[in-house]
């Protein structure tokens, strides 16, 4: 953050302060997805829970041929 104050009183061009600001809030976005990965990936691909919920249906008759 200090940086980007920086930046600014050395009347730095824009398009730096500009990409200052974005390396910055990429990194937090890159931390906070990393704090949310394993919990994602833990619900979508653990497999002991949907085996769970699977419910196998019986057929009460066998499929017919069709007789010619």
């Amino acid at each position: 953050m200090d940086n980007i104050i920086d930046l600014i009183a050395q009347d730095a061009a824009a398009a730096k302060v500009s990409d200052e600001i974005k390396d910055i809030l990429y990194g937090k976005a890159a931390e906070k997805i990393d704090q949310f990965r394993p919990n994602v990936a833990k619900s979508m691909f653990d497999q002991s829970e949907s085996e769970e919920e699977e419910v196998e249906t019986e057929v009460d008759q066998e499929p017919q041929e069709d007789q010619e």
